[in-house]
């Protein structure tokens, strides 16, 4: 609960009882012929009623009470409670809301709004004061009181329901249990005399010429490996994708994504790149909560994104797994992202996750009736032709393309991740 000082009172404003007096006075005077001495008397006095209606509103203390959580997930809701406690009658009591998140109800006639508030959008947002309208023991002056101060509203994106999702998956059985890591070790060892019962892949031959004896390698099997996310914030990722961002799509996914990689006791770190690297998170264990608040307030920006810095940051890094959220919808920003694969399958397996667009599969499939629908036809099968050279290309030079419908990314990136891991790759 906080209590939220107001401010000064905005100037007095009649009411409509003022009107209604006013036509009463005056059908008086007309009706009983009054002099004019008392027709300005009548008008006097009443104009009297409004001052002190008005002294008397603008005078009595006002406390708005704001009781609210500072965060949220997106697109959930929460409990708002605005409560005013004042000796004068409340008509209108309202709470400004901007854009990015909604209230309902977001007015009513009374001392108390209790409602709910939903975030609509990721970030960092500002929660104006409640605004009162109170109106004088006669009824006839009114007055508008704000608060001084704002709350701040942090909105998040979905971690609590990419965790709902994960313990889902643990309950349907072999296909949502946890992401195990089976298989042989590729983390070296040690080399050691070569066993019978040794798999003859691990032979060292350059050990074994010097030693004039079989050796072998040894790998150990770390169930703790790296996932890595790799995020652009470029324009590729301005695009819409119904009432979201591609960005939105993407760190949605990222959560669910993460959320498995913890299940799996596995470190998740994260960095967000555009011209220039703007976000980064070390992978740590049980690090997706610690990435989520990082980027939660990335905004995509119109700039082309640089890949090769990006790639060339997580190069050098211990083997793991890198998951690149980008769009491989523009054919011109397609050849950068290509260019600059080879510098982490060198050493890495990496995941091309991307957000399948509807609007465009529609568009190229939908019936045309017109010159225009057969013009919007050819673009989108140019561009889907042109995405699906790039995904080809792609997988060709080494990397994972994971393309799926918003609600599907998610998911579809997990099974990805977990036959990597299933097949001993990382």
């Amino acid at each position: 609960m906080a209590t939220i000082e107001v401010c000064a009172p905005s100037f007095p404003r009649p009411t409509l009882r003022v009107v209604a007096a006013l036509a009463v006075a005056a059908g008086v005077v007309a009706a009983l012929r009054l002099a004019p001495a008392a027709a300005v008397a009548l008008g006097l006095g009443l104009v009297l009623c409004v001052a002190v209606d008005a002294i008397a509103v603008r005078l009595a203390p006002v406390r708005i009470d704001l009781e609210v959580a500072p965060t949220l997930a997106l697109a959930a809701s929460v409990p708002i409670t605005v409560t005013v406690t004042t000796a004068a009658r409340v008509v209108r009591l309202r709470q400004p809301v901007p854009p990015e998140l909604r209230v309902e109800p977001a007015e009513v006639s009374a001392a108390g709004l209790r409602g709910v508030l939903v975030g609509r959008h990721r970030g960092t947002h500002v929660l104006a004061g409640a605004v009162v309208r109170l109106a004088g023991p006669l009824g006839l002056a009114t007055v508008d009181r704000a608060s001084l101060h704002a709350a701040t509203i942090r909105v998040l994106p979905d971690l609590p329901r990419a965790r709902r999702l994960a313990v889902r998956r643990r309950g349907r059985g072999a296909e949502g249990a946890a992401v195990r890591r089976m298989g042989i070790g590729t983390e070296f060892e040690s080399i050691r005399e070569y066993d019978e019962n040794d798999d003859v892949r691990f032979v060292n031959w350059m050990a074994t010429s010097r030693s004039a004896r079989p050796m072998t390698n040894r790998y150990r099997v770390d169930e703790n490996r790296d996932l890595v996310c790799l995020v652009d914030t470029g324009r590729l990722m301005c695009a819409p994708v119904g009432a979201l961002t591609r960005l939105d799509v993407a760190l949605d996914a990222l959560c669910v994504l993460g959320v498995a990689a913890d299940e799996a006791g596995d470190r998740v770190g994260a960095t967000a790149f555009a011209a220039r690297l703007t976000r980064q998170v070390a992978p740590r264990r049980r690090g997706t909560a610690h990435v989520v608040e990082a980027l939660y307030d990335l905004e995509p920006i119109e700039v082309e994104s640089d890949f090769s810095l990006a790639f060339q940051q997580v190069a050098a890094t211990k083997r793991s797994i890198v998951v690149v959220f980008t769009d491989l919808a523009d054919p011109a920003a397609s050849r950068t992202i290509l260019d600059a694969v080879p510098i982490v399958v060198r050493r890495h397996e990496m995941i091309v996750a991307t957000t399948l667009d509807e609007d465009l599969v529609r568009a190229a499939t939908s019936m045309t009736e017109d010159y225009h629908d057969v013009l919007r036809a050819s673009v989108a099968l140019e561009l889907l032709d042109a995405h699906g050279t790039a995904v080809r290309q792609a997988t060709s030079l080494g990397a994972q393309v994971v393309e799926a419908a918003p609600a599907q990314l998610g998911p579809a990136l997990v099974t990805a991740y977990a036959r990597l891991k299933s097949l001993a790759r990382v």
